[in-house]
């Protein structure tokens, strides 16, 4: 799609995410400077929370949280099959156990009943998603979590900026992690964040993500006679750059301008594609605050998945960036070969996700392109249906 007219997503990059690279890039200071530490304070205040740990993206500061859990083999994690792959992945590195829960039809989050039901003898955490950037049930998870003396992961890599219950996402359990790929809220290019008011958690986070060093270690460096070449424990380079911080510190600046715009352009697909028969529009809980990743809709379930995708291919065709978020985990090739997982286990997620369509969505997608966008997708759901008939 990097030839599309209207592509799926593009970050928002001003004069100030410029400068601010720019004046790192001539400091000459690329790698553990201030700028790392700047962006952790800046998220960390935003967020509301005592420690923000920058590192090289989400995927990473996930499989950390799990390790200064103790989290391992033997051990179980509850999560969603409808995700992004990394949100499992992060339990597979460190050898523990996904245990996957159903959806709920309308946030498309983990049902919490059914949560509650799956907690076991070997359940060491559960890992909550916010789908899409919708914060519902997070409350009732750590509700669950603090029950049964377990450990809540927030994976908020898709919901920086949500609020559920006037609480923030990232703040709901032991630890958040937020994701700054480019089609996140804010981008660094590649990059994540841990959040957490745990400051054990948080210095263990900071060692491993410098390969082991002590804990408490300046991340300015030392000498070989120093503590610079000593690691206490398996550690991994997992750090963000100081170029990638700058841009942080830029967006972070930004983020209530970005959010603004995303939600202005979400709110004129709704508008414009709501009253549509065979569309379904994302559904948002009165108490929550929305903050927009991706913009999907799904079809009615009177599609199949085969025609789902022809849409997407038609959309395509005609310069319209679409994508099919998200296929479920436990169908994808790995998690079928390694643990035996089969179509029909989890036939609520199983059923959205053959049905759903991420429409362009961007901060600047203007009020023309948006329109474009619904028209393409309204002649395709035509030619579709004529084929039915």
């Amino acid at each position: 799609m990097g030839h599309a007219e209207i592509p799926l997503s593009r970050p928002d990059i001003t004069n100030l995410e410029e400068e601010m690279v720019l004046q790192t890039l001539r400091s000459g200071r690329l790698s553990i400077g201030p700028m790392v530490e700047r962006f952790e304070t800046a998220l960390a205040a935003r967020v509301g929370v005592r420690h923000a740990v920058a590192v090289n993206s989400g995927t990473s500061g996930l499989h950390l949280v799990m390790k200064a859990l103790n989290i391992g083999p033997g051990d179980e994690v509850i999560t969603t099959p409808f995700s992004f792959v990394a949100s499992s992945n992060a339990i597979l590195f460190v050898g523990a156990t996904p245990v996957f829960v159903d959806i709920c039809p309308k946030t498309l989050n983990m049902d919490p009943a059914q949560v509650e039901r799956k907690i076991g003898p070997r359940t060491k955490a559960i890992l909550a998603v916010e789908t899409f950037g919708n914060p519902a049930y997070m409350d009732q998870y750590a509700q669950i979590a603090a029950r049964h003396e377990i450990a809540m992961i927030e994976d908020c890599c898709e919901a920086l900026g949500a609020f559920h219950k006037g609480r923030q996402a990232g703040t709901f359990g032991r630890a958040g992690v937020f994701g700054f790929y480019p089609n996140k809220q804010i981008t660094t290019g590649e990059g994540g964040m841990i959040v957490t008011d745990d400051s054990r958690l948080a210095e263990m986070c900071r060692s491993m993500r410098n390969q082991g060093r002590p804990l408490g270690h300046s991340m300015s460096g030392g000498t070989a006679q120093g503590s610079w070449l000593k690691h206490e424990r398996l550690g991994y380079n997992y750090r963000l750059s100081e170029i990638n911080s700058a841009l942080g510190v830029a967006q972070v600046h930004r983020l209530d301008e970005i959010l603004a715009k995303r939600s202005k352009v979400a709110q004129a697909y709704i508008e414009r594609l709501g009253g549509n028969k065979h569309l379904i529009m994302p559904t948002i809980d009165p108490a929550s605050v929305m903050s927009w990743f991706v913009f999907v809709v799904r079809l009615a379930t009177s599609y199949t998945g085969v025609e789902r995708d022809r849409i997407i291919k038609g959309l395509r065709n005609h310069d319209v960036g679409a994508g099919d978020y998200f296929p479920c985990i436990h169908l994808q090739p790995f998690y079928r070969e390694q643990f035996g997982f089969e179509p029909g286990m989890f036939p609520i997620a199983e059923t959205v996700s053959q049905r759903t369509i991420a429409l362009p969505f961007f901060n600047d997608l203007s009020m023309r392109e948006i329109d474009l966008v619904a028209q393409t997708l309204e002649v395709m759901l035509s030619r579709e249906n004529l084929t039915r008939s």
